[in-house]
């Protein structure tokens, strides 16, 4: 089915103008034909993002307050955090006890080479 819709979307590219707004849509469609794709070849990827943009939701809706985080480098602090624990949350990991044992962790010399460790997917929490 997906390979029947790339020959159809190829056809459609060639018969409309790439200047008109469906021409734009079969354009940015074709430019993102192997990302669209990719659910095909690694059975682990969904083939919708759902799932992530449920778990974003609250980050978006505050949006409006990282405006005012003081200074760019406080924006992008909070999205770093945010970010965290977003992963931590699609992970099943407890935002809380994560970043407190993964500060804990960088704090005691945790070595850079690593770093990979100290992701939400790869944390143990100590009973």
């Amino acid at each position: 089915l997906v390979a029947a819709f790339g020959e159809w979307l190829q056809a459609q590219c060639r018969r409309v103008s790439m200047k008109s707004r469906l021409g734009e849509k079969l354009a940015y469609i074709h430019r993102h034909w192997d990302g669209l794709q990719t659910f095909l070849r690694d059975g682990r990827v969904e083939i919708d993002s759902n799932n992530v943009e449920n778990l974003i939701r609250p980050i978006a809706l505050t949006r409006k307050n990282a405006l005012f985080a003081g200074h760019d480098e406080g924006g992008r602090s909070w999205a770093r955090i945010a970010s965290l624990i977003a992963t931590a949350k699609i992970n099943s990991v407890e935002p809380f006890a994560y970043l407190k044992a993964t500060l804990e962790a960088v704090a005691a010399g945790h070595p850079q080479a690593r770093i990979d460790d100290l992701l939400p997917w790869n944390f143990m929490p100590s009973s």
